[in-house]
């Protein structure tokens, strides 16, 4: 698994590498003899550097070659061989070289064993690794970030020799044709009822080659899934895609806003994106069909440093992504930074995610699962296979995240792994390879998740907002409040343009949802969802009254004890938004009407319905509202709604009704 951004980060931090170790081995240039007296072999060591100081690692590669053919014993040409090829991914050739290297010289150059063991790991040869890991330990290397370097290698080899004992499933299957192309794709995202997938393609565009300019640019991708089938993937276009660069996604569980990465660049290639460092979050919001242009996110989040890899969380709360500095060692420190979002919709300032995920090594791939509490991301400062794993931590019930677990291998292994998304159901993951059997480079793989690694099962709600009497599609505001703690939930919008509305939330709850809107009565409903319900989600529409004289509003989520008129608590969540209502509109008069069953006589049940409406209104007044402006009726069974030969018929006859007398 691998994405643009960290195969560009691991081919800086090799390069660096390789330079350090060359410092050893091109000491001959700065006058120090070599381990050879062949001056032709001294040349042709000498005319490599040259090739590799310039990028030509085939030409390095030739002129090292001969070399050695000159002496086979050449200490310094056979850890530059084995540098060379570790540089094209010859990792089997640069093993090869390095023990050749030990076997003339076994203690000079001590690092060659860490160098080694890392190269037997990306081989999955981690008992081999090992033994050559614990042998550096043996020598007095006063490097303190190669000693603690060659601690976190060991630690790794000793992990993955137990784990590769011990496999996890892992049976990927490539997204087929209609996703996947000749040309990479990475950085999935997808809404929660997965009918719709973004991703990010490496394109060729002719518009920008030059000699200044390889020709290549990133832009989005989405594609629709319809009776179960992916759809031709088709470019998003403007105004989100442009002759820049646009990277590193997370699609909202929406569907409704994309917040993604884009790198400060001002020049003919397009209108710059101006942000605060090298590299910022950007936000674009969908209004019907079209998306709106993008908008940097701002200080709070964004700063001198580089942000990428944003990960939204379903409830329209928090926001998690990386931060990459630059520090005073000369080392680039990434991080896991979350931001969170205020009612009045603005960001928190950023700040570090628990230690207990950020290492002094790299994070990153960050993604919060829909549940808000099952956190995935990739790090190779954790035990693990080596080089970058996934590891998954979870939120207790304190609010702190538990010690990261590596979900195990073949899913890690020696090399980098990351860009992991799991679906609602926490079931499917999600991720790019560039595996043989693709279409070409890096492509989107999905596959089932071991079960230790599963997230908490997510279901989802979605359908349109809708004027009552016109059927005019609206934008109004959701809210779905966990009816037994009082939490809110979701907060979000249905879209603008159509209406469609898509929220995602945990199962076996029972919850309010609220839908509101200027000018309209609020729209109220009761929810809970089953492990049934999760296989397919709930459909459901809204519609909206407008505030007028004599519109009649259902209260779904006011509660009484069967027989009885005492309020439950959980009615207090729908009666306090009318209270706001009333507050804010104080000309409003109400009838409060009380409705039951058939169940019982038609007299005691007309005195529990009277009963009922004087609660709530008594309720509403000790609460600031004017007597005068409610009035408390009781219909008993008088007014059903639908039959009462069947329980789902009576408990939607036995309700509480507003009725609006006067504006």
């Amino acid at each position: 698994m691998c994405d643009s951004t960290s195969r560009t980060s691991n081919l800086i931090m090799l390069r660096h590498l390789i330079l350090f170790l060359l410092l050893f081995a091109a000491l001959g240039v700065t006058g120090q003899e070599y381990s050879t007296k062949s001056k032709k072999a001294i040349q042709y060591f000498k005319t490599a550097n040259y090739h590799y100081r310039t990028g030509e690692y085939e030409e390095a590669e030739t002129y090292l070659a001969l070399a050695l053919e000159k002496d086979a014993n050449f200490y310094e040409a056979n850890i530059f061989m084995a540098e060379v090829s570790a540089a094209q991914k010859k990792r089997t050739d640069a093993i090869r070289y390095f023990k050749k290297a030990l076997e003339i010289d076994p203690a000079s150059y001590p690092q060659i064993y860490v160098e080694l063991g890392r190269l037997l790991m990306k081989e999955n040869q981690y008992a081999e690794a090992r033994r050559y890991l614990e042998e550096f330990k043996k020598f007095p290397v006063p490097n303190k970030d190669l000693q603690a370097r060659a601690a976190q290698e060991l630690s790794n080899a000793k992990f993955g020799e137990i784990a590769i004992q011990s496999p996890v499933p892992f049976d990927p299957k490539n997204m087929g044709p209609a996703i996947n192309s000749k040309d990479p794709e990475y950085f999935p995202g997808l809404t929660t009822d997965e009918n719709l997938i973004l991703f990010t393609r490496l394109i060729k565009d002719s518009r920008l080659q030059s000699e200044f300019h390889s020709g290549f640019q990133e832009d989005f991708y989405i594609a629709k899934r319809i009776d179960n089938t992916w759809q031709q993937s088709r470019n998003l276009g403007g105004p989100i895609n442009s002759l820049l660069n646009e990277g590193a996604p997370t699609l909202a569980a929406d569907g409704q806003r994309i917040i993604f990465t884009a790198c400060a660049f001002r020049g003919s290639y397009g209108r710059s994106r101006k942000g605060f460092g090298s590299c910022d979050l950007f936000e674009t919001i969908r209004r019907g069909e079209k998306w709106s242009a993008p908008k940097n996110l701002g200080g709070k989040i964004n700063s001198k440093h580089w942000e990428s890899q944003p990960s939204f969380s379903a409830d329209g709360k928090t926001l998690y992504f990386v931060r990459g500095i630059n520090g005073k060692d000369g080392k680039k420190h990434q991080d896991i930074y979350f931001s969170t979002l205020d009612s009045n919709g603005q960001w928190s300032i950023a700040q570090r995610i628990s230690n207990i995920i950020n290492t002094p090594g790299r994070e990153e791939s960050v993604f919060i699962h829909p549940d808000g509490r099952t956190l995935y991301f990739s790090s190779d400062g954790h035990p693990g296979m080596g080089g970058l794993d996934i590891y998954v931590s979870r939120m207790n019930e304190k609010g702190e995240w538990t010690t990261p677990e590596n979900l195990g291998y073949p899913i890690n292994t020696g090399n980098d792994e990351n860009s992991l998304l799991v679906s609602a159901n926490g079931r499917i993951g999600y991720f790019a390879s560039d595996r043989d059997g693709g279409f070409g480079d890096l492509d989107l793989y999905s596959f089932d998740l071991p079960e230790k690694s599963w997230a908490n099962q997510v279901t989802y709600m979605k359908g349109k907002v809708f004027d009552k009497n016109t059927r005019d599609p609206l934008k109004a505001k959701f809210e779905l409040i966990d009816l037994k703690t009082g939490t809110t939930v979701v907060q979000s919008f249905s879209n603008e343009g159509n209406g469609e509305f898509l929220v995602s939330l945990p199962i076996n709850r029972e919850y309010a949802l609220n839908a509101s809107r200027d000018g309209y009565i609020f729209y109220s409903e009761n929810i809970s969802f089953s492990e049934n319900d999760a296989l397919e989600g709930v459909v459901t529409n809204v519609p909206l009254s407008p505030l007028k004289e004599g519109a009649v509003f259902e209260l779904r989520n006011v509660f009484f004890e069967t027989a009885k008129f005492d309020l439950k608590n959980e009615s207090k969540i729908e009666l306090n938004r009318l209270v706001r209502i009333l507050k804010g509109n104080p000309s409003i008069r109400l009838e409060v009407g009380g409705h039951t069953d058939n169940q019982g006589s038609e007299t005691n049940n007309q005195i529990l319905s009277e009963n009922r409406a004087k609660a709530v209104v008594a309720y509403l007044a000790e609460r600031g509202i004017a007597a005068e402006r409610l009035t408390a009726v009781g219909y008993g069974q008088s007014k059903p709604k639908t039959t009462n030969y069947t329980e789902e018929g009576r408990a939607i006859n036995r309700r509480t009704e507003f009725t609006v007398l006067s504006l």
